[in-house]
C-alpha cells in the first residue's frame, strides 16, 4: 500500500483512504474515533488529532497488509479481529481508545514470533 495513495496536498486525505477501502468517509472517522465533521470540513481534516488518528490508522494497515495480501483484508482484520491480551478488543477499538501504540506493539511482536 502506497502512502500516497491516501494523502492529498501533504496531509492523509479521509475521501483518499475512503475511496481505496472502498468505504465512506463516513466510516473512515467512525473507524478511528472521530465525528463525521472531522474528515468533512477542510480546517477539521487539516487538525492535529485528526490527521494522527488518520496517519495510525494508515500506519497499521500498511504493517498488517503483506500479511493479508490486501489492504481490503488488513482493514477487515482492523475492523473486526479481536487481538490476543487486549480483552477482546480490536485494533479499531484500540486506536478509537488512544492506544494505537499498544497496536503497533502487538504487530512487531506477531512478526518478530512471540504471538502466534
Amino acid at each position: 500500500m502506497q502512502l500516497e495513495n491516501f494523502a492529498k496536498a501533504g496531509q492523509f486525505a479521509p475521501d483518499r483512504i475512503a475511496e481505496v477501502l472502498r468505504t465512506t468517509r463516513d466510516e473512515v472517522a467512525r473507524t478511528v474515533g472521530l465525528g463525521r465533521d472531522a474528515v468533512m470540513r477542510p480546517n477539521r481534516i487539516a487538525s492535529a488529532k485528526t490527521q494522527k488518528r488518520l496517519r495510525e490508522m494508515v500506519e497499521i494497515l500498511n504493517r498488517v497488509e503483506p500479511r493479508f495480501g490486501s489492504s481490503l483484508i488488513a482493514y477487515a482484520w482492523y475492523r473486526s479481529e479481536p487481538l490476543p491480551g487486549f480483552g477482546g478488543l480490536t485494533a479499531m477499538q484500540l486506536v478509537r481508545d488512544g492506544r494505537a501504540g499498544d497496536v503497533m506493539d502487538y504487530i512487531d511482536a506477531v512478526e518478530a514470533g512471540i504471538h502466534a
